[in-house]
């Protein structure tokens, strides 16, 4: 057929719109909620981290309310202390049938003779030897002047008379000031001695009725910990009495070391040097610069520089070895500590509560590790542990 351009294309016939019915998708909820999606690793970390949280201002908040409180608790943390010091004392006392508030004031009696004794021993030696002692100071005054006179410094007396005079000058004009430190000292001094007297009250209380206090203490907890809790408490108890008894023997050694150097070189009075080393020597890192600055001081003035210069450095070597091997190996050994973990203690202890922390930080470890170990190995509510730690 020829295609024309006139011709109209013929129409197809309408197909009818096929009509449909309209379809319901339905979408399942997905069973994966935001939690999971969160990967285990990162839960678990969460977990922990807000729990850590917890536990950090929960010893902060402790930290605070014994610091507000410290004319107290640092009473009661020294009680303890020496009641676990002459606890072995007052125990067998008391298995002679002594009364309990008789143990106490005997244990108590013998701990005053001691300090009395160390006391008059250093104040008897010293008399002895003052005039010595005074005579051997002027003479090193008089070596320390030709010395600064001389070579390299050049020192002449009228330099030093200028000294004088300004630190004359100062002293007059800052009479104020200086009144009001002595005010501060004064009131230090009273609270010091203010707090030996709750110390002493305290250790006699804890020597006299401990077992009672205590018994009183777990009583108002749950039936069903108090047999647990007793006995861990009872071996953290043994094993901070064991640390005292270390500390003891730590302190003698230090004492002895100082004292023998000082023999050596013939500085005066080294049987109030080891009186003395032995007594500071139980407050940490403070006691061992207090021992080692007066044995130096003592080996500048009665012997000159060079003797002072080997007194300083017995004195660091002895501390260094109580410090990093005798210290650590037998307190950490009486307290169930590693090593690491009682000079970190110590230091945490220096940097958070100064001499006071340094001092009861690993007593109050020593005991937390025996409790808990020994609290782990045990069923609720049980008197005897499964496994000693």
């Amino acid at each position: 057929m020829a295609f024309s351009l006139f011709r109209r294309p013929r129409r197809r016939p309408a197909v009818p719109a096929r009509i449909t019915e309209p379809q319901v998708v339905v979408v399942e909820p997905s069973t994966e909620s935001t939690e999971d999606r969160i990967p285990q690793g990162v839960r678990t970390a969460a977990g922990w981290g807000w729990r850590a949280l917890v536990l950090a201002a929960l010893v902060w908040g402790i930290g605070w309310l014994l610091s507000e409180f410290s004319g107290v608790t640092v009473p009661l943390a020294i009680a303890f202390l020496l009641t676990a010091l002459l606890a072995p004392i007052v125990h067998r006392l008391k298995q002679w049938r002594w009364p309990p508030l008789l143990a106490a004031a005997g244990g108590l009696l013998v701990m005053v003779l001691v300090v009395v004794v160390i006391g008059w021993g250093i104040g008897a030696t010293a008399a002895r030897q003052a005039p010595e002692l005074v005579d051997q100071t002027v003479a090193g005054f008089n070596a320390l002047m030709q010395w600064l006179a001389g070579d390299p410094l050049y020192i002449d007396q009228a330099q030093i008379d200028s000294w004088m005079t300004s630190l004359t000058t100062w002293v007059s004009d800052s009479r104020a000031l200086i009144a009001g430190y002595a005010a501060k000292i004064g009131t230090s001094v009273g609270h010091f001695f203010a707090g030996i007297a709750i110390a002493m009250i305290a250790t006699f209380f804890f020597l006299a009725e401990g077992e009672h206090l205590w018994k009183g203490f777990v009583g108002i907890m749950p039936a069903r910990y108090q047999n647990s809790t007793d006995a861990a408490a009872n071996r953290g108890w043994a094993s901070l009495v064991s640390y005292m008894r270390a500390q003891v023997i730590v302190s003698a050694v230090d004492a002895a070391g100082v004292a023998i150097i000082a023999a050596i070189i013939g500085v005066p009075m080294a049987l109030a040097l080891f009186a003395l080393t032995f007594v500071v020597c139980f407050v940490p890192v403070v006691g061992a610069v207090i021992a080692g600055t007066v044995a130096t001081s003592l080996a500048l003035i009665t012997h000159g520089w060079v003797a002072a210069l080997i007194m300083l450095g017995g004195t660091i070597a002895v501390m260094w070895l109580e410090s990093h091997l005798l210290q650590p190996l037998l307190l950490g050994r009486a307290a169930s500590l590693h090593p690491l973990a009682v000079l970190i203690g110590i230091a945490v202890g220096a940097t958070v509560g100064g001499i006071v922390g340094a001092l009861v930080v690993i007593p109050v470890m020593a005991f937390g590790v025996a409790f808990i170990r020994h609290l782990r190995g045990m069923p609720v509510g049980s008197v005897e542990s499964k496994g000693k730690p």
